[in-house]
């Protein structure tokens, strides 16, 4: 059964954006003719690990504003740390970038294809008299910063000269020197209030195979120092980035400035400009990269893309819809201050994409056998269900009734209360695309469990009656007929985590708020129509909340992840803790 295909990201980024601050930036350079009116971003991850929902906002924002300018976006990865890097990543985050709807063509770029020309602005540099090789050890380094209101202390190699430092810089490149051995730092201003400016490392020594490199080199370069050279190479005309980066602007500038004529003798096209937004911050959510790792490395969940984790290759195989992600974006827009969005916002325009693009199914996940004594085995009328209440293209499918079926066992209750609108005995209830039936006799156990219910059934109130009755009753439930019910594992995630801000208390460990209950999985019965499901096909289970086909479905074994309920169950929750 195929799946509803989502809008298409090209034809929504048509509809007119809203101008925020950054789309006010780009719209007064075009006016003002900066960069010939170009419009070049990029989106640029490091292949060290998945990417999350944070970064969604910025894959939409970079090459939303490269298709708004009819301009272009590259997706360059920044693969200046061969010791984290893994071509695993890289497929991920090139899946992940194509799953949100969009397409870098032919500007698909690596650090590592700057690399003869970074190499080239560090000896530039070293001649300028304004970077030098140090020999100090880590530590030194670091005590020489100094602290925050007080100056720090100059490297003892700080005033080696251009000559020596070149000659010191081609042996930490031929690789006869150790890790850590020297580092290349940029020669600003110790006094400097930002400590990015106080000798910051530009190239370190890796004896590390590269993914893409191999052995050819033995020092790679600081991500502070690559970037700036890889974008103005690239023509990128507006930098942009999270506001962690706000107070590596004046490194990022620095660079460009010192190496202007040099880098335009070399191709640049432009000189870029750095801009800074806030990142998207969802609370339940954890997006640091560092804690991804360790949940992964640790066994908490069950990989990259566990349906729990914040992941977008989580996220997908739970089945949201990567329209959603791009609606949220939207919804939250563009601010120069960080704030934490509620995820219940996550919550409903996943549920609003989903309504209006999924189809329409029955499942039971705890099953309660009911059997209709009046009807024969023979006489089980069949009938057409639409898929979707209000779109006819999705098409019918047909439900039959059967003498035995199952329905939810909350649906029945021995001593229903006074608002319980659904089985109990001597009560009456509608079947979804089914007649009324009334519940006659309860069978129990040994032990008092209920185990089955013997119901008749109005014939006059089935769908196509001859001449139906007009008789209501207030409570309709879902069911499956119990001969040609299908089958389901049926996964149901939770939050992954108990508080809003996992880690927030430095002194609690995030993993101590990790919720025990995130999974729940539970041997479901569906209807037939399911029987042809596929991996990647959604539904929504009526009544239930809205599913996924997950990739572990074989033959004979459907499994479904649950990627949202009907209604939002944990605001209710907080509510009544609150009171």
């Amino acid at each position: 059964m195929a799946s509803t295909t989502p809008p298409d990201p090209a034809t929504e980024s048509r509809k007119p954006a809203p101008l925020d601050f950054v789309r006010q930036i780009v719209a007064d350079d075009r006016t003002a003719g900066r960069h010939q009116g170009r419009v070049v971003t990029r989106f640029p991850p490091e292949p060290n690990g998945f990417l999350h929902i944070g970064h969604a906002k910025s894959i939409c924002l970079n090459f939303g504003l490269a298709g708004e300018n009819q301009g272009a976006c590259f997706l360059r990865f920044d693969d200046t740390n061969p010791m984290t890097e893994d071509v695993k990543f890289i497929e991920s985050i090139q899946e992940d970038v194509r799953w949100l709807g969009f397409d870098w063509a032919d500007r698909l770029r690596f650090a590592s294809d700057y690399y003869d020309d970074i190499y080239a602005c560090a000896e530039e540099l070293i001649r300028l008299g304004k970077a030098f090789v140090d020999s100090s050890t880590p530590d030194q380094i670091r005590e020489m910063r100094g602290k925050p209101g007080e100056a720090g202390k100059p490297s003892p190699d700080r005033d080696r000269s251009p000559e020596y430092n070149l000659a010191l810089f081609r042996r930490m490149r031929s690789g006869e020197l150790p890790d850590g051995a020297m580092i290349l730092r940029a020669k600003i201003d110790m006094a400097s209030p930002n400590f990015n400016m106080r000798d910051p490392a530009l190239y370190r020594i890796r004896h590390q195979s590269h993914p893409r490199t191999g052995d050819t080199w033995r020092i790679y370069p600081m991500y502070d120092f690559a970037h700036p050279i890889s974008d103005a190479l690239e023509g990128t005309t507006h930098s942009i980035c999270t506001l962690e980066f706000e107070d590596h602007r004046p490194l990022y500038d620095w660079i460009l400035d010192e190496l202007k004529g040099f880098l335009e003798a070399r191709g640049a096209k432009s000189r870029p400009q750095q801009i800074e937004f806030a990142k998207l911050a969802i609370d339940y959510i954890v997006t640091s990269k560092r804690r991804l790792k360790e949940l992964v490395g640790g066994g908490f969940v069950n990989g990259w893309d566990d349906p729990r984790f914040s992941t977008l290759a989580g996220l997908r195989r739970r089945g949201v819809p990567a329209a959603a992600l791009r609606a949220l974006c939207e919804k939250v827009g563009l601010a120069k201050n960080e704030s934490v969005i509620e995820h219940e916002l996550l919550d409903h325009c996943i549920r609003e994409d989903l309504d209006r693009t999924t189809r329409r199914a029955m499942c039971v996940l705890h099953p309660l056998e009911v059997e209709i004594i009046d009807l024969s085995e023979g006489d089980e009328p069949t009938y057409d269900a639409p898929y979707h209440p209000t779109d006819p293209t999705m098409g019918h499918r047909p439900v039959r009734l059967a003498r035995k079926i199952f329905i939810e066992q909350s649906d029945f209750m021995m001593e229903p209360p006074k608002k319980f609108f659904r089985l109990g005995p001597g009560r009456e209830v509608r079947l979804r695309w089914g007649p009324i039936i009334k519940c006659e006799e309860v069978v129990q156990d040994d032990a008092g469990n209920v185990i089955r219910l013997r119901c008749t059934h109005d014939a006059a109130t089935l769908p196509g009656a001859a001449e139906p009755k007009a008789r209501k009753v207030k409570g309709t439930i879902h069911w499956v007929p119990a001969h040609a019910a299908v089958p389901v594992e049926a996964r149901l995630y939770d939050r992954l985590w108990l508080v809003a801000q996992p880690g927030a208390d430095p002194d609690v460990d995030y993993k101590m708020h990790l919720n025990p209950s995130s999974l729940e999985v539970l041997q479901a019965l569906g209807e037939p129509s399911l029987v042809d499901a596929k991996a990647g096909d959604r539904f929504q289970f009526e009544r239930t909340g809205y599913f996924s086909v997950d990739p572990d479905s074989t033959p004979g074994k459907l499994v479904c992840n649950r990627t949202v309920g009907l209604r939002d169950s944990w605001s209710k929750a907080d509510k009544k803790a609150d009171d």
